[in-house]
């Protein structure tokens, strides 16, 4: 988007906004959350074969009890840490690629898939981190009480956007976030849940894909391939979308609060923004008051001394 086209959106044109960038971008998008996704994907099925128990089999023929000792035990809850922990980086990782093609999409840049990958490993120990700590802190919000755990929720939703675009870490980043979202926390909830919903129904159809194999009778192998495209294809359609949307909010939230079209324009023409961005743009001087004083000394001709002129002499 042109920088001189930057405005306020609604929550109608958000979404719209989103979409057409999800459209325009989305070979690059598939091919940064492919890359990621299914090579772990393949991996975890692999582990699963290996590990996990042919519970599949098992349902389908109660009267076949898979053997299950301690060695199996402790292998099995192995299988679930890697495939936990390879799920998890991956999807740091692919999140973070789509959110750069995104917002390289949303300046008006041309989109590099490897270069987005590229950055989002260069920071995936900081990403990591600061979904560990947001984990965290929502969890126990959500304990507490669960009111403020869906406030946090909604306050730091743009905080991954803040670490890849403005290099703010940890708690910084969600403090960060939650000054973005202060005064349009509503807007941006409504915004992201949307997303949300749309990328689980899409997401349903594919369980429903693999349960189907699995009510089918599939074997452990059946049911992890059949997991594993579901998985791959579910993230490569839905990844991308969210992390338009989440993009999206996050620009327009700087463009209300901080003038960030200005600051993208002066950067184009190569002036440096001042520290803390140029202010946001503020709403045009009403008329004149009574008391208002000339604008020199003496007063022009034709002042009137209540506040505007009076015509000529």
């Amino acid at each position: 988007m042109d920088a001189a086209q930057l405005r306020p959106l609604s929550i109608g044109e958000v979404l719209d906004l989103a979409i057409k960038i999800y459209r325009q971008r989305f070979v690059h998008l598939v091919k940064a959350v492919a890359v990621v996704v299914a090579p772990v994907a393949v991996v975890s099925a692999l582990v699963q074969v290996s590990t996990f128990p042919d519970f599949a089999a098992f349902s389908t023929t109660p009267e076949t009890v898979p053997e299950f000792g301690i060695a199996d035990f402790w292998a099995f809850l192995a299988g679930i840490l890697v495939v936990a922990l390879l799920g998890f980086l991956s999807s740091q990782i692919a999140t973070a690629a789509s959110f750069m093609i995104v917002s390289g999409a949303y300046l008006d840049q041309r989109p590099d898939w490897r270069a987005s990958l590229a950055y989002a490993w260069s920071r995936l120990r900081s990403l990591a981190w600061l979904a560990v700590v947001t984990g965290v802190l929502l969890m126990l919000a959500f304990l507490a009480l669960v009111i403020p755990g869906v406030y946090l929720y909604g306050a730091w939703v743009v905080a991954v956007p803040v670490l890849l675009l403005e290099d703010l870490r940890g708690t910084k980043a969600l403090r960060r976030s939650h000054e973005l979202v202060k005064g349009r926390w509503w807007p941006t909830a409504v915004a992201v849940v949307v997303s949300v919903i749309l990328a689980a129904m899409v997401q349903s159809v594919f369980g429903g894909v693999l349960s189907g194999v699995i009510i089918a009778g599939g074997g452990s192998v059946a049911v992890a391939a059949a997991q594993a495209v579901a998985t791959t294809a579910g993230s490569v359609l839905t990844t991308p979308f969210t992390a338009a949307v989440i993009t999206v909010v996050y620009f327009d939230l700087r463009v209300r609060k901080e003038g960030f079209d200005l600051e993208l324009l002066a950067r184009r023409v190569g002036v440096e923004p001042p520290p803390g961005g140029f202010p946001a743009p503020s709403p045009p001087p009403g008329p004149p008051t009574v008391d208002e004083p000339p604008p020199f000394w003496p007063p022009p001709p034709g002042w009137g001394g209540s506040g505007r002129a009076t015509g000529g002499p």
